[in-house]
């Protein structure tokens, strides 16, 4: 039986970094023989993050968000699925407010405050972990490590995948103030060598996932 396993991507830019990339990996799964379900937080009706209604710790919900919301559909079918595929831009050195609503309610639908079984997930699932960053790639190293470790206890076995120092704008020179930050002709370079690399290997991871 084909493996079912659901994108997300948390990033706002349609056709941009982090986009490109989940759309990659998505198409890695799908190629590999997976049904690949995908989900853009962006543009899903409205939608916040856990609530503190504990409503999840009830027995006859249990693992389960009860927030009925624009989230509820992609809780549901990463309940469902074999696998999660999630990528976002990295805002103020973190992921996006998108993002972290997500996060919130995947993990602490799992969460039991119980010593012998903290986590009642029944079926762990592979996770890919896709970040985007104007940074360099080992700017965030530790966040990441922090998601990588909490997905994998209350998810499933987590990658990760990393692209920085990317290309923000196609052209720096309109921007209404020189961003001396940022050197342009570099990362033009970098989007036109390395970038391509880095899709590849998520499609690679993508499909690894679906197999």
């Amino acid at each position: 039986m084909n493996k079912k396993i659901v994108v997300v991507n948390a990033g706002p830019r349609k056709g941009w970094n982090t986009d490109t990339l989940v759309t990659e990996a998505g198409k890695g799964a799908q190629e590999a023989g997976a049904t690949v379900e995908r989900f853009d937080l962006f543009r899903l009706e409205k939608y916040t993050g856990c609530i503190s209604c504990f409503g999840c710790k009830r027995e006859k919900n249990k693992g389960r968000c009860v927030c009925r919301d624009g989230l509820t559909p992609v809780l549901d079918a990463i309940r469902e699925s074999d696998g999660l595929i999630i990528g976002s831009p990295n805002y103020l050195s973190e992921m996006t407010a998108s993002f972290r609503a997500l996060y919130e309610r995947l993990i602490f639908q799992n969460l039991t405050y119980n010593v012998e079984t903290p986590c009642c997930n029944p079926r762990p699932i592979p996770v890919l972990l896709i970040m985007t960053s104007n940074a360099p790639d080992t700017g965030y190293l530790g966040l990441l490590r922090n998601y990588q470790q909490t997905l994998s206890r209350f998810v499933g076995p987590t990658e990760l995948l990393v692209s920085g120092n990317t290309l923000q704008l196609k052209d720096y020179s309109k921007t209404d103030w020189p961003w001396t930050l940022f050197n342009p002709e570099e990362k033009q370079h970098r989007h036109e060598t390395i970038f391509p690399q880095e899709c590849r290997k998520a499609y690679e991871m993508g499909a690894a996932l679906a197999r």
